[in-house]
Order: C-alpha cells, then sequence, then structure tokens
C-alpha cells in the first residue's frame, strides 16, 4: 500500500469514528460537519460524500449546507491567517494596497491558501476596529494603522518567529 492510500485510509478512520457518535438523523448534519471541521480543519471532499451516505441525503444537500454557512471550509487552512479588513473606513484608508502586498509577498488571492500551508489571506467586511483603519488580523491578533510595508514587517516577523 503506498503512503498516500496510507494517508486517506487514515482519514477515513478518523471521519468514520466521528459518524460512529451520531445516529445518522439529517438534523445531526451541521454538528457532524463542524466535528469534520474540528478535525481536519476543512471538509475534505471525500467526507462530505460519506456523510451524505452516513445520512441517507443526496450529496448536493450536503455540500449546499456546507457551503451556505461561512463557518465552513472546503480547502485547508494555513497555519498563520492574515484577515485583512475590507470596510469603507479599512477601504478609503489603504486596505486594497495592503492586501496587494500580502498577494505579492505570498503569492496567493484572496481565499487562498500558500502551497506549504503556512499562509492563508482571507479579507472580511468588517471587523469593528474601524477608529485603527486598516485593520488586519494576524493569527489573532489585531493590527491597526496597518500599511503595505508594515504587513510585510509583520510577515517576516511570523516567518522569523517560526524558524526559531
Amino acid at each position: 500500500m503506498s503512503q498516500m492510500e496510507l494517508i486517506e485510509e487514515k482519514m477515513e478512520e478518523r471521519v468514520d469514528r466521528i459518524l460512529s457518535c451520531f445516529s445518522g438523523r439529517r438534523e445531526e448534519l451541521i454538528v457532524i460537519l463542524q466535528r469534520i471541521q474540528d478535525e481536519f480543519g476543512y471538509l475534505p471532499e471525500f467526507a462530505l460524500i460519506r456523510v451524505a451516505k452516513f445520512l441517507g441525503v443526496p450529496e448536493a444537500h450536503v455540500y449546499g449546507v456546507a457551503s451556505f454557512y461561512a463557518q465552513f471550509r472546503f480547502k485547508p487552512m494555513g497555519k498563520n491567517v492574515i484577515t485583512v479588513c475590507r470596510g469603507t473606513a479599512c477601504h478609503v484608508r489603504g486596505s486594497p494596497m495592503v492586501i496587494e502586498e500580502v498577494k505579492n509577498r505570498l503569492g496567493i488571492e484572496e481565499g487562498d491558501t500558500t502551497p506549504d500551508l503556512r499562509w492563508t489571506l482571507e479579507t472580511v467586511a468588517c471587523i469593528g476596529m474601524c477608529a485603527l483603519a486598516p485593520c488586519v488580523i494576524v493569527n489573532g491578533k489585531v493590527h491597526g494603522k496597518v500599511t503595505p510595508r508594515r504587513i510585510a514587517e509583520i510577515i517576516k516577523a511570523v516567518e522569523g518567529v517560526e524558524k526559531k
């Protein structure tokens, strides 16, 4: 058995373990998806297919519910997450330039994760810190009055901590 097949088998076992805690009723769907995302950090496609079979519902129903709620992700998140505010105050004070700097520096688009799973770039409508605009959250820490130069420094600082 190849290394990839072993990994896939282990992932399937983890999903089966989660499903074994439920009775298979349709109303359990959201909680099941939450548990799977807690386990993997996202909702892998094979897991959604398994959930549909377990609940006896069409795969489209599972995808429909998962895509409706913003809490669910279909791609793995990076170890480090940069969330840039797109609210009016942040936009007017330069968040588009901050976003461009992150995209150029990391080589990803909004909503993407670097291939090495080190960074994810997200944007949000507003984080409610308008007085500090433009705002960025990096790994849960809010940074205010961020410029393209400052976001580059923040990224370098996080990468420096990772190397230690």
